[in-house]
């Protein structure tokens, strides 16, 4: 259904080839393309589209909106259902309005793993639904995690996850039903005022519309945040860091202690 709807809204919203493009950022060329069906667009542009056209990403794939009678008020009641969630404190996203997920793929529509390093963790705020911003980050693919979900890594500051260290990556994927998040889950959560934080997430959003965080590290007090400043929450998956977990020194001398004894016991059987 792609080319077909592309060429349904583009005259609907009486666009040119050339204006088209412009909005989704790529060449006229490639419009031609996509409405001839000779080639098929990239998922970016395909989340472009349907953001444009006002309607969700299966339906752009799906529907076929020239056989409609009446295309604007189906768009309409899409919009509406989606709209829907939001006041809705049992929906699987409480407080925030259903949105496309924005990520990258690789040149065999595989998806990426995009790194929000520290630096660019201010501007993930702004960005991480701007597929151009996306475009920008590092990017890289672990194929142990399988294809089941969508992944983004991020790396970390501070000791409150301690033994997670400052400067470790956790690799999170993404959970788009906040109610399914079990208590004491580790997550990296994206929110409004906190920023991104890694914490471990106990779920009160069924009584009182809030995440408690908690740290692994005693000396950093729980706190809790309200829903409507939830951007986005990554439950983590795996970590990649530089730096070893110290080990255990009373641990090693038990074990030492215990390796000294067998070898006495092994000498006086001898005697």
């Amino acid at each position: 259904m792609i080319n077909t709807n592309l060429k349904f809204w583009r005259r609907e919203l009486a666009l040119t080839q050339a204006q088209m493009a412009e909005k989704l950022g790529i060449k006229r060329s490639l419009v031609g393309a996509y409405e001839e069906g000779r080639a098929e667009p990239k998922l970016t542009t395909l989340v472009n589209m349907a953001r444009l056209f006002g309607i969700t990403l299966d339906a752009l794939v799906t529907t076929d909106f020239s056989k409609k009678k009446n295309a604007k008020a189906a768009m309409l009641q899409m919009q509406n259902q989606n709209a829907a969630p939001a006041q809705d404190a049992m929906a699987s996203r409480p407080g925030g309005n259903l949105r496309i997920l924005a990520l990258t793929v690789d040149k065999d529509q595989n998806e990426n793993i995009e790194l929000v390093p520290l630096k660019a963790s201010a501007g993930y705020l702004n960005g991480y639904a701007d597929p151009e911003y996306l475009e920008e980050l590092p990017k890289f693919r672990l194929p142990m995690l399988g294809t089941n979900g969508t992944y983004r890594a991020f790396e970390i500051s501070g000791d409150s996850m301690l033994p997670i260290a400052s400067g470790t990556v956790i690799v999170g994927r993404y959970v788009d039903d906040w109610l399914s998040i079990k208590d004491g889950t580790p997550c990296i959560v994206v929110s409004s005022k906190e920023g991104i934080v890694f914490k471990r997430v106990f779920n009160r959003l069924k009584d009182a519309a809030m995440l408690a965080l908690h740290s692994d590290n005693p000396v950093y007090s729980p706190y809790e945040i309200d829903v409507e400043d939830v951007v986005e929450i990554w439950e983590a998956k795996s970590y990649i860091s530089n730096t070893f977990p110290i080990a255990d020194l009373s641990l090693n001398r038990l074990a030492s202690i215990v390796l000294d004894l067998q070898q006495q016991m092994t000498t006086m059987k001898k005697v």
